[in-house]
């Protein structure tokens, strides 16, 4: 007759769970997530906490089943800032927020494969053929952005080996330098989808694996010209590429109209209407036309004279 009990809610399925891990002092505590949860809630998108932790618990082992223990817990995680032990609920937030996410090959491939085609679609939706001005499809964007990859990495290990072959040079010859130019290496999972595909942009534009230059709207945008001095509400400038750029557009009514234009072509005031006519980044097309709705109350509009309109010089 068996001497122990066997308990099946001490054993845990691993098929759908993502492991925290932290180690504290001398230990290693584990939390038990749901698959994918865990990158949604330390973005924002999921704030519920049912919904990302498998079992409200921390343990010294998942697999094992194995809890730690209120000492172990209190030894490694001392007290909070009023001075009192921490309590498990805090203890599983720090460890949420701020331990490593152990993510199996299928779990990082395929997050993987959604920022590159994320960064894929940004990318496909802002270049144009320069002669025709028609976008290029996905598949095309996808091939041009894997010939850079692979003339990268067949540079970098070819400077690598002439590095390793090439002696000093002596008599304070000096190698000739190669220009810098930007350089795509593929995607990686540790940077936004928005940032790699304008890091992506400015090596197609760079290298012109296929004919491509940045895709700008044309527009003319009337506004009552006695709308124009009026203060407009600080808000972060639509044409700011970088997502850690704080560029702000302050200032008047037309001052934040113009901070949406990236190049100006005229402006005129006729009659009682100021009149700008100029290239626009078509992701800021949506962000001018709401706040110009939003501000004149309709009174001023936005009017789309070229869809695809490719700067000069670029």
């Amino acid at each position: 007759m068996p001497t122990g009990i066997y308990q099946p809610s001490n054993q845990i399925k691993l098929t759908n769970v993502s492991l925290v891990r932290m180690k504290k002092g001398k230990k290693r505590f584990e939390i038990a997530c749901y698959k994918n949860k865990v990158l949604e809630y330390r973005n924002g998108a999921e704030k519920d906490l049912d919904n990302v932790l498998q079992i409200p618990n921390v343990f010294l082992n998942v697999s094992k089943g194995q809890v730690a223990s209120h000492d172990d817990l209190a030894k490694a995680f001392g007290k909070d800032d009023k001075g009192k032990p921490m309590t498990s609920d805090a203890i599983i937030l720090e460890i949420l927020n701020k331990g490593e996410l152990q993510v199996g090959d299928k779990e990082r491939q395929a997050e993987l494969d959604r920022v590159h085609n994320e960064v894929i679609d940004i990318v496909a939706g802002k270049l144009v053929d320069p002669k025709s001005k028609r976008v290029y499809t996905t598949g095309m964007i996808d091939k041009a952005l894997d010939q850079l990859s692979q003339t990268s990495h067949q540079i970098q290990q070819s400077n690598n080996s002439e590095a390793a072959a090439t002696p000093p040079t002596g008599d304070g010859a000096e190698a000739k330098p190669k220009k810098n130019l930007p350089v795509w290496t593929g995607v990686v999972t540790t940077k936004s989808a928005k940032s790699q595909a304008l890091d992506a942009m400015k090596a197609l534009i760079a290298h012109q694996p296929i004919p491509v230059a940045r895709a700008r709207m044309r527009l003319r945008i009337t506004c009552p010209a006695n709308l124009l001095k009026q203060a407009a509400k600080t808000a972060p400038k639509a044409g700011a590429e970088d997502d850690d750029a704080e560029t702000k557009a302050t200032g008047t009514v037309k001052d934040r109209i113009l901070s949406y234009v990236e190049q100006v072509e005229s402006q005129d005031v006729s009659g009682s209407d100021w009149e700008v006519i100029g290239f626009v980044e078509p992701g800021a097309f949506k962000q001018l036309t709401e706040f110009i709705g939003g501000h004149t109350k309709g009174k001023a509009r936005a009017e789309v004279l070229d869809m695809a309109v490719v700067h000069e010089g670029e």
